[in-house]
């Protein structure tokens, strides 16, 4: 029953997304951890996504964001897999290695455990890129157990892209 629920409450501003990406003719790839395929999950139960979603990247361990997306070892050791500027390196990988010419990316401390003083759990990052090599990402904390924060990451995925696509059809 709770998936339903949050289902139909992300229902809308996945018809919303829908829509402008068939305005815009482009083609999606998303990369996610922490929601392990849901946002690919919600997008997918809309009839007519095969139009406009080219694929999805689950890569919950930092191996496999480096061997599926190419995010640097580097940058995981500097940043953490919940930052900046790793979720950037993971949407511009899933555009690299897809048809898409726009891509969204999620990592996150979606807890009960697993949070620090620095990265509490509720914390995550998104990231939205194009493939003139745009990207633009950001920190958001989200609160509730487990489920709430992966639903508002998922949401704020949809969200984010409906509002920066929108500016381009």
């Amino acid at each position: 029953m709770n998936d339903l629920h949050a289902l139909y409450e992300q229902e809308p501003s996945a018809v919303a997304l829908a829509e402008v990406m068939l305005r815009s003719g482009l083609r999606l790839a998303v990369a996610e951890s922490c929601t392990g395929g849901w946002l690919a999950k919600v997008v997918t139960d809309l009839p007519g996504s095969s139009a406009w979603l080219d694929r999805g990247f689950v890569t919950y361990s930092n191996a496999s964001k480096q061997e599926m997306l190419g995010v640097r070892a580097e940058t995981l050791a500097a940043q953490g897999a919940v930052s900046e500027p790793v979720v950037a390196e993971m949407a511009l990988g899933a555009l690299s290695r897809s048809q898409a010419q726009v891509a969204v990316a999620i990592s996150g401390v979606a807890g009960p455990g697993g949070g620090s003083p620095e990265k509490p759990v509720g914390t995550v990052c998104l990231a939205w890129a194009w493939p003139e090599g745009r990207v633009e990402a950001r920190r958001f904390h989200f609160d509730g157990d487990r489920d709430a924060v992966r639903r508002c990451s998922v949401q704020a995925a949809i969200d984010g892209l409906v509002e920066r696509l929108r500016d381009l059809v």
